[in-house]
């Protein structure tokens, strides 16, 4: 009686183990042809590549910014 219950609990493991696995590909399938169709339908507009813009700053801002970093530096290192 034990074995024929084992049995019966194995079938209805992989009749369930079967059923998600198809239903699975199936969703894969159906996510792939909805990808298709939204491509077709409605597709993704190329973005203008713009050159990135790089500040123009001068020799007395930059002499300035070194001149800050110094100081930070040495107040640092006093502790």
């Amino acid at each position: 009686m034990e074995v024929n219950m084992i049995s019966e609990a194995i079938k209805y493991m992989f009749l369930g183990m079967t059923t998600v696995f198809l239903f699975l590909i199936l969703l894969i399938f159906v996510l792939k042809l909805q990808a298709k169709l939204l491509n077709k339908f409605f597709p993704l507009k190329k973005p203008v590549s713009v050159a990135p813009v790089k500040p123009i700053t001068t020799a007395s801002e930059d002499e300035e910014t070194i001149a800050v970093l110094t100081a930070a530096i040495t107040e640092f290192k006093k502790g």
